[in-house]
């Protein structure tokens, strides 16, 4: 893709598993609010987490084909689990720029705790990849990190139970260990559990800083747009499109509570 003037013009491609990167994509709104969006939930496949490296290689390669079709200048992996275990190997076969989720978040925890206890929660294959921890450690060798995969997050997310006595009951045995570990720093490793925000910090108490990286995520995204000379310059409020592999409807419902405000138009995608 040549980056020139016209090129600007050109969407942001994101992507995830299903509706948690629509975080990603409202704080690109907040911070880059001229800048076109083309989101891809792959809700027909969610969840990704308990899926294996190759399924989550190939599957990430078929977003970024989709992607293309709109032009995108960019891509943003909205999956704490597809940039765990994707990432590398798609940035080397596409040619335009594409950014993760981890590295935000892992510089973010770094940067506020301040006992040097930082606990990561995410799916399972995000967890087992160890990247997160790996990044932090590489960033702070005195930080020690507690890692917990948790899987049923996820589904309690796309079924809207956000405050369901369920959730917190699902929360309380998942984050037992992180409160024993003493964490003062906790890492939401996957796009779906800023909904879940109001339940953990009632489980783990007002001292421990939750980290979401989706801010971090949108900052990293102007200064490469800026770099690469591709950010949008027209002062118009950005057109964004949305796309799922699965019904739509259940998708435009709970969007409204990501984006606060509702979506139309939802395109379904269909796997040949």
């Amino acid at each position: 893709m040549n980056n020139g003037a016209k090129s600007a013009e050109f969407p942001i491609g994101v992507f995830d598993s299903g509706l948690g990167g629509l975080t990603v994509v409202k704080e690109i709104i907040h911070h880059l609010p001229n800048e076109r969006i083309v989101y891809f939930g792959d809700t027909a496949r969610v969840p990704y987490g308990t899926k294996s490296a190759e399924t989550i290689i190939r599957y990430s390669r078929e977003i970024v084909r989709v992607l293309l079709e709109y032009k995108v200048k960019m891509v943003v992996v909205a999956c704490n689990t597809a940039s765990s275990l994707a990432l590398d190997v798609i940035k080397k076969e596409f040619d335009l720029p594409i950014l993760g989720v981890i590295e935000p978040g892992a510089r973010k925890a770094v940067a506020v705790t301040r006992s040097r206890r930082v606990g990561v929660i995410a799916t399972s294959s995000t967890v087992k990849s160890g990247r997160y921890a790996a990044k932090i450690v590489e960033l702070d060798k005195k930080i020690a990190v507690t890692s917990t995969a948790c899987p049923l997050f996820v589904p309690l997310v796309e079924e809207g139970w956000f405050d369901h006595a369920v959730t917190y009951r699902v929360a309380e045995e998942y984050l037992g260990g992180m409160k024993k570990k003493k964490v003062d720093t906790l890492i939401l490793g996957c796009t779906h559990y800023p909904l879940l925000k109001g339940v953990l910090h009632e489980v783990m108490g007002p001292k421990v800083q939750l980290v979401d990286s989706a801010m971090e995520v949108a900052l990293q995204v102007k200064d490469e747009l800026v770099r690469r000379r591709l950010l949008r310059t027209r002062l118009e409020p950005g057109r964004h499109q949305f796309i799922v592999s699965d019904e739509p409807r259940q998708f435009e419902h709970l969007a409204s509570r990501f984006l606060g405000g509702g979506i139309k138009n939802v395109r379904r995608y269909i796997y040949v």
